[in-house]
């Protein structure tokens, strides 16, 4: 959260941004790097939990 003491004019917050955005350290190719790569980390990671889950059905249902 900002500190209410400090004001900023929006004519000099808007004086660092580029044509292009404001400069970030998040933006550009890193950063659509690690949102894919957590992408991938998730959707295995679900796809395994999802198998675990219908091994305990499968196995669960031959015990009868």
């Amino acid at each position: 959260m900002a500190d209410p003491t400090t004001t900023i004019t929006p004519a000099a917050a808007g004086a660092a941004d580029t044509a292009a955005g404001p400069k970030t350290m998040d933006a550009g190719k890193w950063a659509n790097k690690r949102v894919y790569l957590r992408l991938v980390i998730y959707t295995a990671g679900i796809h395994v939990f999802a198998g675990f889950i219908m091994l305990l059905f499968e196995l669960g249902s031959r015990n009868k």
